[in-house]
């Protein structure tokens, strides 16, 4: 009997889907993660302004966070429970949440390019902008803003290909926006000199051609889960599952944004903007050496909740135990060359001297919680996967809300600046003992069918 490739998710070698469905997603997660390094590389190597540039742009990182952060409220929240009903064998109402989490991604575009084109200096004044990086960080988020449409489909849509076993399609999405991004990103800030205001046009321009390839992709006969425009509109049940289960990646996602605000604004109090710019290098390299682990766990997720979905708790077990021993491996060999070669990671992004030195001091500081960070990155997916969004939105909110932003305002009136980066691995390390806690308590209680036919 022939299968799908969805339905070999439950059947299939573990070993085999694992790579099958995390080797695309890992090379999709690195090449979008270089939309932002990319232009961060080549805009902090522009002569004369590099330094100042650099650090304009890194300003806007936090609205591009949280431009993010809503396509995974609608996406993640979506793509788990489109990915569990398969399981269940009920392919419609799988499409019901795929038409509804397009409709939240339509809606959140038109409010969040609104809000913050009429407001984007009042808030980039509020993320640390001084009068020197104000016009950098302004001429990039201006243009950058006319692309929400294209990031939130870009982005919001991808997950609802995985689901169905397309990996590859889905990293395709990815790496052919990033492809143009790298072509154009030189073109447009060099050759015809337009500086910030290129580097954001060639984003732009990138997450447009990944966001049209996936509505082709889910309206064409390839797809197994297919947009159908009678299915895109607001269903309050639905969406209340969606944004149920989305509010978990969706603070993890968005309190980066006010973890980045609080960052910035402490660095700009206790430093100057030399040390804001630190902040926009490491924040890079995070992202970057992170981005692996990202898309290995992007790739497991889906295979866990088909398998939850249909009852097969015992390859769930197997699912987990190696994303998150995988996770942990990677995060601390990733996160350790961080920390040993410091000055050359920054000097990836810079050629300033005295910008170098400053984050090969604080970067092993900063970046040391993260050696043991890998376990929850592990965690927190695999209670995604199995609808448990009480205990991820915990999770997501201990590390950052909880423990990270009071720490980086508490801890500079004890040791000043430096004091901003001691608050990171502070919050990694307790944050990490607590989500394995709760996962130990809780994971035999969630395998059951009692669990899961709460999920309705």
């Amino acid at each position: 009997m022939n299968l799908t490739k969805e339905e070999r998710m439950g059947s299939g070698s573990i070993p085999g889907l694992i790579l099958a469905m995390s080797v695309p997603s890992i090379i999709a997660q690195v090449i979008n993660v270089l939309y932002n390094i990319v232009d961060r590389i080549y805009i902090g190597h522009i002569p004369g302004v590099g330094s100042a540039a650099l650090t304009g742009v890194g300003l806007t990182f936090p609205i591009a966070v949280l431009i993010s952060a809503f396509s995974a409220f609608s996406s993640a929240g979506g793509a788990p429970l489109s990915a569990i009903w398969l399981g269940k064998g009920d392919r419609e109402h799988a499409q019901k949440i795929l038409g509804s989490s397009l409709w939240l991604l339509l809606i959140f575009s038109a409010v969040l390019m609104g809000v913050f084109y009429i407001f984007h200096r009042p808030f980039l004044f509020a993320f640390g902008a001084s009068n020197d990086t104000i016009v950098y960080a302004a001429s990039y988020l201006k243009i950058y803003l006319a692309g929400t449409f294209f990031v939130q489909l870009s982005l919001g849509l991808n997950t609802f290909i995985i689901v169905q076993g397309q990996a590859k399609t889905a990293m395709f999405s990815i790496m052919i926006g990033a492809v143009v991004n790298i072509i154009l990103d030189p073109v447009f800030i060099f050759v015809f000199g337009w500086g910030v205001k290129g580097a954001a046009a060639a984003t732009v321009i990138s997450q447009g051609v990944s966001a049209f390839w996936n509505l082709k992709f889910l309206l064409g006969n390839r797809s197994t889960l297919k947009i159908r425009p009678a299915l895109i509109h607001f269903d309050k049940k639905i969406i209340g599952d969606i944004l149920a289960l989305g509010i978990s990646p969706f603070i993890m996602r968005s309190t980066e944004c006010l973890i980045s605000i609080v960052m910035n604004r402490q660095l700009q109090i206790y430093g100057n903007d030399l040390y804001v710019g630190s902040m926009t290098i490491m924040q890079s390299v995070m992202q970057f050496l992170t981005a692996p682990l990202a898309g290995f766990t992007q790739g497991v997720q889906p295979i866990i909740s088909y398998n939850f979905g249909a009852g097969y708790f015992e390859r769930v077990r197997k699912l987990y135990r190696i994303m998150i021993g995988g996770s942990f491996i990677y995060g601390f060999c990733s996160i350790g060359t961080a920390i040993l070669f410091p000055e050359f990671f920054a000097g990836c992004f810079t050629t300033e001297t005295e910008l170098i030195g400053l984050v090969g001091t604080v970067m092993p500081v900063f970046l040391g919680g993260m050696l043991i960070f890998g376990v929850q990155q592990g965690i927190q997916p695999t209670f995604l996967a199995l609808g448990q969004a009480k205990i991820s939105l915990f999770i997501a909110l201990l590390r950052k809300v909880i423990l990270l932003v009071p720490l980086a305002l508490i801890f500079p009136l004890f040791w000043g600046v430096r004091g901003v980066y001691y608050a990171e691995p502070v919050s990694d390390i307790i944050s990490v003992s607590v989500a394995s806690v709760l996962f130990l308590v809780n994971i035999n209680r969630i395998l059951s069918k009692e669990s899961l036919d709460k999920i309705t």
